[in-house]
């Protein structure tokens, strides 16, 4: 049986479109942000300058996975993991999942197309944390890492929602539907930088074995990318690997 429904759900589906537009006045930066991460997916050797800055920060080993295992890592990703983890975990809060999306992708569609993360700017991370509740989000964590102030922004953006005081709470309200995930990813976001273990933010992921695999995957930007480098570097390979396999090759994991 479906948790019951948490109060923003009591609001119309109308009042909740409008309270993800948001204000007039927020939608000029929601559309640069938009055309920034548009333009990331033209600027292949920023995310190859991306992926060595991490590597020489230690979150990624060698070799690196080329552009044909990003992208065939990305939707294994999405179809294996990301996709039926978020669907499972907004079955059990009650939610509709593609209404949900809409929500999303509304609030800040920036965040809507760009599955890894590596063609996007720091605010688009950033504001991606902010707008979906995360089991883990060290992946987001450590692709911060690579701006220079990535995770101070993010903790000033998270202290804000807090006290009440951000310009945008109304909207990102209307895509969180958990009202302590705020105040769990700060702690998380500190016991991160302290180096310190902290558990995962979400049961739903912990109750489920096949989630906890997966999740020892895709969780962590090391493990992650490690997955990609083992994958498929060809386009008739990559395309052989989509067409083929149909459940998560376990046998090119290598759990962290």
């Amino acid at each position: 049986m479906a948790a019951s429904a948490p109060p923003r759900l009591r609001e119309s589906t109308l009042q909740l479109l409008r309270r993800a537009v948001g204000h007039p006045a927020h939608w000029r930066g929601k559309l640069a942000r938009l055309a920034a991460a548009l333009r990331g997916w033209t600027d292949a050797s920023a995310v190859d300058r991306r992926l060595q800055h991490l590597h020489a920060l230690g979150r990624l080993e060698a070799p690196l996975p080329n552009a044909i295992q990003r992208m065939v890592g990305a939707i294994d990703m999405m179809r294996f993991f990301l996709l039926p983890c978020a669907a499972t975990y907004y079955s059990h809060k009650g939610l509709h999942f593609g209404f949900h999306t809409l929500l999303r992708a509304l609030e800040d569609p920036a965040s809507m197309i760009d599955p890894t993360g590596l063609h996007s700017a720091r605010d688009t991370i950033v504001h991606h944390l902010l707008q979906v509740v995360h089991a883990n989000p060290d992946y987001d964590l450590q692709l911060l890492e690579s701006f220079p102030d990535g995770l101070d922004l993010l903790a000033a953006e998270l202290e804000a929602l807090l006290a009440g005081t951000h310009a945008r709470a109304a909207e990102v309200a209307a895509t969180v539907e958990d009202p302590d995930y705020h105040a769990r990813l700060l702690a998380r976001l500190r016991a991160f930088r302290l180096r310190v273990a902290s558990p995962l933010l979400c049961d739903e992921v912990l109750s489920d074995a096949r989630y906890m695999e997966l999740e020892r995957v895709f969780g962590d930007l090391t493990s992650t990318m490690r997955y990609f480098s083992r994958l498929p570097a060809t386009p008739r390979a990559a395309l052989h690997h989509l067409l083929t396999v149909r459940s998560f090759p376990a046998h090119l994991a290598i759990m962290r």
